[in-house]
């Protein structure tokens, strides 16, 4: 009886023992929601050893899915990264936690400028920290366009895309935009010279007519289909996101195939955007989320990133680290002039949303 009482008794005192350490390990699990195509190959398996963390990373292509997942409630993500105007609204909606930037010493390596223009969206960036920045432009393969339209091609315009004359000629080697209309909207407003900031229903119309015009010659509307699909000679011009249009030249150049990939800021202006960290109010391991956070603003990290999606980032001690040849990209990193001609996001009420569904919708369908 003695004996089988020690055992017990040592059972016990393994299990007391045993029982948190497991529960820890299971507490080391971060789940990550992030765009498509968006991170270093390497970045996520050197968290995961420094820290003794296992990492869930999940992909979306569109804030619409992210947003759809977050209201639905009860998602499980730790770390997930809308951009700007998406957030702004979750945050008023109660979807995210504040940040304690006392666990984010890394902070002090962000630009201040970029922060406070990223702040308008997040009053004293309170939930989120920028993760990548960039703009909205042209993407195009520049033997295909000039087989089409010739050496004087407006090739810095959205006539490329938004003047009939010019989008028919090159229906035949695909046209595709983002499935965004958030961002093809104002696009097409601030072409016909209205503010692409604009929630009247009739600027909103507007440009909606504009693009159902066009619609004819666009082959497809996907918000990362492009990349590989610009990258293989499979289509000639894609209005797409700079970073995303930059890993299509990459990857061109990687293969040897012998398509060549610019990227332009139209002269008439181009939406920029923030992509931001956040953590939801729900999420089971947000200090593990702070950790990682922290991880992404490390200088070395945060180039790290860069270096592979081709995207400006905000981290302003990490930029001696990025590829010359990147941050002296004015597609990547714009120039003063192309600043000032950049517009940032609206942030739409409920009403202005269901009208711009309703519109996006007639677009697409052609209908």
């Amino acid at each position: 009886m003695l004996k089988t009482k020690l055992t017990a008794t040592t059972a016990l005192a393994a299990l007391a023992l045993t029982v948190p350490a497991a529960l820890m390990a299971q507490d080391r699990v971060l789940n990550i929601y992030n765009w498509s195509d968006y991170i270093a190959e390497d970045t996520i398996a050197k968290f995961e050893e420094e820290f003794d963390v296992t990492v869930n990373y999940d992909v979306y292509d569109g804030n619409e899915v992210l947003e759809a997942r977050l209201f639905a409630g009860n998602t499980g993500f730790d770390i997930v990264v809308p951009t700007s105007d998406f957030l702004r609204r979750q945050v008023l909606a109660g979807i995210y936690q504040p940040l304690d930037y006392s666990k984010l010493p890394n902070a002090e390596n962000m630009d201040p400028d970029l922060m406070a223009a990223a702040a308008v969206y997040d009053a004293d960036n309170a939930h989120s920290v920028i993760y990548m920045w960039g703009t909205t432009g042209i993407g195009y393969n520049t033997a295909m366009i000039e087989e089409r339209l010739g050496a004087d091609a407006p090739t810095d315009s959205w006539d490329m895309v938004f003047d009939p004359e010019v989008i028919s000629q090159l229906a035949d080697c695909g046209v595709t935009m983002l499935d965004a209309p958030t961002e093809m909207l104002p696009a097409a407003m601030n072409y016909l010279g209205l503010d692409p900031r604009s929630t009247d229903t009739d600027d909103l119309e507007a440009g909606a007519e504009l693009l159902a015009s066009i619609r004819p010659y666009v082959r497809y509307f996907h918000s990362s289909q492009y990349i590989s699909d610009l990258a293989n000679g499979d289509v000639c011009l894609s209005v797409g996101w700079s970073g995303d249009v930059f890993q299509a030249l990459y990857r061109a150049e990687e293969a040897e195939n012998g398509v060549e990939i610019a990227y332009v800021i139209p002269s008439e202006g181009a939406l920029q955007w923030f992509d931001m960290m956040a953590i939801p109010a729900d999420a089971p391991n947000p200090d593990l989320a702070h950790e990682f956070i922290n991880f992404v603003m490390r200088p070395d990290i945060t180039a790290d990133i860069t270096n592979y999606v081709w995207y400006a980032n905000g981290n302003a001690a990490s930029l001696e680290l990025v590829d010359p040849e990147i941050t002296g990209d004015p597609g990547i990193f714009p120039t003063e002039a192309a600043k000032d001609r950049l517009w940032a996001s609206e942030v739409y009420d409920a009403r202005t949303d269901r009208t711009i569904n309703r519109l996006w919708t007639t677009v697409k369908t052609g209908e």
